[in-house]
């Protein structure tokens, strides 16, 4: 969309810009996976790390920052029951991918 939006006005009417842009992108895309070797498993690594993070681990955490004396025992525990999932689920996402990635190195 970032790059689609950089076409000039005067062409923005046109979808073939737009369906070239896209195709480029995943051909580039596929391009990368193909050369690239365990790119699969790095996007493995780099997902159970992260994943889990923006989706579990940060919201609460900002949450009970934001709304540090205002929150209710129960609220503090739940959210501390997710940020230990969040944590639990990362570590042993990382640790199977990273052992994959070990597996087909050796």
């Amino acid at each position: 969309m970032s790059l689609e939006e950089l076409i000039p006005s005067n062409h923005s009417k046109s979808h073939l810009y737009a369906i070239l842009i896209r195709t480029a992108l995943v051909i580039s895309t596929l391009i990368v996976g193909l050369i690239i070797p365990f790119f699969g498993l790095v996007m493995a690594l780099i997902g159970s790390s992260l994943t889990m993070l923006v989706t579990l681990i940060l919201p609460c955490a900002c949450y009970l920052s934001i709304l540090r004396g205002k929150v209710s025992f129960f609220q503090r525990s739940m959210c501390t029951l997710v940020i230990t999932v969040g944590v639990v689920s990362s570590a042993f996402g990382t640790f199977s991918a990273l052992s994959k990635i070990i597996q087909k190195l050796i």
